[in-house]
């Protein structure tokens, strides 16, 4: 045995004794191995708050990161519903345009129709007539005529009455047959001409018409 180990045979055995028979001494190492746990466990709750710590910080990080996301998507909506107003104010205006645009063309129409119509009609029908707007009393309503003038077929009278439309569909056709029955009781024994001046002429307007007996003229007839 060397010295070293003898000296520390000699200090577990006087360490041993001491733990048998000093009771004060038992007691204050007892306190000092628990003092070592209780730093031990204080460090393990040090870590686990930090490690918490850390967790809560990122999930911060996250909602915010959530909450930007969120606001960045409420200001595109807003932005979005903005452009969607200024489409809809645009749209209004471009109804608007569209409008008097027609308004425009269907008065240059009408002024085409007089120039064009007589001469068609005097070629074609040996129908002799110069036409105007003219208002209409039937039963109370006052019906609106784009062409009308009392004209003559040889020897005979002939009322004229004609409506324009840019494009003559089947469904123009029809209203204006329907505007005729009216009129026809304004001129009640008089004989009457019908026709429709437009820019195209619809085969399906072309079928209703010789059925009601409306005559279809093209602007670009002679």
């Amino acid at each position: 045995m060397t010295a070293v180990e003898d000296v520390s045979t000699k200090l577990k055995t006087q360490l041993l004794k001491l733990l048998r028979e000093d009771e004060e001494f038992r007691y204050t190492v007892a306190g000092l191995i628990g003092l070592e746990d209780l730093r031990s466990s204080m460090k393990s709750l040090t870590d686990a708050i930090d490690r918490l710590a850390e967790a809560q910080k990122l999930t911060e990080d996250r909602l915010n990161r959530l909450v930007e996301r969120i606001d960045r998507l409420a200001e595109a909506q807003k932005l979005t519903e903005e452009h969607v107003k200024q489409l809809e104010v645009a749209v209004s205006s471009l109804a608007k345009e569209v409008g008097r645009l027609s308004n425009v063309v269907g008065f240059g129409l009408e002024d085409v129709a007089k120039v064009v119509v007589p001469g068609w009609l005097y070629r074609h029908e040996r129908i002799e007539v110069e036409l105007e707007r003219k208002f209409v009393y039937v039963d109370d309503e006052l019906i609106e005529v784009n062409l009308y003038g009392d004209g003559r077929r040889d020897s005979e009278a002939v009322i004229v009455v004609g409506e324009c439309k840019s494009r003559i569909y089947e469904g123009e056709v029809r209203e204006f047959a329907e505007k005729l029955e009216k009129l026809v009781k304004a001129f009640q024994g008089k004989r009457m001409y019908t026709f429709m001046f437009g820019f195209l002429i619809h085969p399906s307007a072309e079928r209703e018409a010789r059925e009601r007996g409306i005559t279809l003229i093209a602007s670009y007839m002679r």
